[in-house]
């Protein structure tokens, strides 16, 4: 079954850094774009970066572009969120998520455009 595992979190104090990483299995994992989101209690789940089947395309939030990067080693079936300059906003817990296909600038924040998820990471900053 497919499977999409999340680690790397933690918590750190305003302006420290944090790398999560995904690992993927049970489907190909090369299909399609990946993307990370996070979510806070009551909010709705924010699309943070994603990147292309092959990692030559990525899509960032305003609100975190400069300061996180995403990037994907299909050989390992793993893909990564570095965040630098963490801030306490980005507090939340960050979900990776995989699609079957094609995300664009305007779809890859959507998560109706992703089929696997993972259990999430929490993020802590203070």
């Amino acid at each position: 079954h497919v499977q999409l595992v999340e680690s790397g979190g933690g918590s750190v104090q305003a302006g420290g850094n944090l790398r999560l990483s995904c690992t993927g299995s049970g489907y190909t994992y090369n299909s399609g774009c990946m993307g990370w989101f996070r979510q806070t209690p009551g909010q709705e789940r924010e699309g943070v970066a994603a990147i292309s089947a092959v990692g030559t395309s990525t899509h960032y939030a305003d609100s975190v572009k400069g300061r996180f990067t995403i990037a994907r080693d299909n050989a390992k079936k793993t893909m990564f969120l570095q965040m630098n300059s963490l801030q306490p906003e980005d507090t939340a817990m960050y979900y990776c998520a995989a699609a079957l296909g094609y995300c664009d600038a305007n779809g890859f924040a959507s998560p109706r455009t992703y089929h696997y998820w993972g259990q999430g990471t929490q993020v802590t900053v203070s």
